[in-house]
């Protein structure tokens, strides 16, 4: 959301209409033992929340053109396992009713706590390990499949190929199959030719929110109407993908990555993953300080 600045091995970032659901979330995940994410240490003597700083290379570090761990296999089987152990990690937690999240949308029991902009641009890297996500700002409920949508916008990509390619990702032929690498990373259990139709929906409601900033006369949404577009185009490009895109493929890619299985679900069995209808999070681009 912008203002974020390092002090002292901290991250400290200004307050901002969904801190009090971000500031209960950490606290649950260093509770519940989960490792990737920032923790919350509290707010310092200017209002700003206090966040441990995850250590390691960044593609903010890196120029223009994003580094090759990004658009490497092993790389995307690291997201979609950290994005399942997230959402394993707040399955069953029930939030305090008078939290707020960015997107104003309220706890529900078939809900999970999706980060919503786990993007290239907000991970944290050490020697090819995935270390963790920041910025959580727009953090909140929402389904698995509507998180794991944005996380596949960005990480396949299917982003628009002027803009992948000038981010370093050249083989567009490649990407059915960097798709079902991240839902089989992430044990996704949903009817897989419906995921393009929730791919789009998310790129919509992500627009839509900018544009809704926008309109509000917010400056935040008025610099990221460009990214509105470019969601919008996502929405639009996705829908002409052929059937054979998104259908599932027969031989599990993950058996080249040491994994045999779909992660499973603390009770064994892979979870199956829908949107809801209504749906909203957001995610915007970040700041480069984590």
């Amino acid at each position: 959301m912008g203002g974020a600045v390092r002090v002292a091995g901290t991250i400290r970032r200004p307050p901002h209409r969904g801190s009090t659901g971000v500031r209960a979330l950490l606290r649950h995940l260093e509770s519940a033992g989960f490792a990737g994410s920032p923790r919350w240490r509290g707010i310092d003597e200017l209002g700003r929340d206090v966040l441990t700083y995850l250590t390691g290379e960044t593609v903010g570090d890196t120029g223009t053109t994003w580094p090759a761990w990004v658009w490497s296999d092993s790389m995307l089987v690291q997201v979609g396992g950290w994005l399942r152990r997230l959402h394993d990690a707040s399955q069953g937690w029930q939030p305090e009713p008078d939290l707020t999240w960015f997107s104003g949308r309220g706890w529900a029991p078939n809900l999970v706590i999706g980060h919503h902009d786990a993007a290239p641009w907000n991970v944290v890297v050490d020697d090819g390990r995935l270390v963790g996500f920041f910025d959580w700002d727009t953090a909140g409920p929402a389904t698995r499949a509507f998180d794991l949508a944005f996380t596949a916008i960005t990480w396949v990509p299917l982003l628009p190929e002027s803009m992948a390619a000038d981010l370093g990702f050249s083989d567009f032929g490649d990407r059915s199959r960097r798709l079902h690498l991240l839902l089989d990373a992430y044990g996704y259990d949903g009817e897989r030719t419906e995921f393009g139709d929730i791919v789009a929906r998310r790129a919509l409601v992500n627009a839509g929110v900018i544009r809704e900033l926008d309109a509000a006369g917010n400056p935040i949404g008025r610099h990221l109407i460009p990214w509105a577009k470019t969601l919008e185009r996502i929405a639009s490009d996705v829908c002409e993908l052929p059937q054979t895109f998104w259908a599932a493929r027969p031989d599990s890619p993950l058996s080249a990555h040491g994994l045999t299985q779909p992660v499973a679900s603390p009770a064994g069995r892979p979870l199956r993953a829908r949107a809801a209808p209504g749906s909203r999070p957001a995610s915007i681009q970040p700041p480069r300080s984590h």
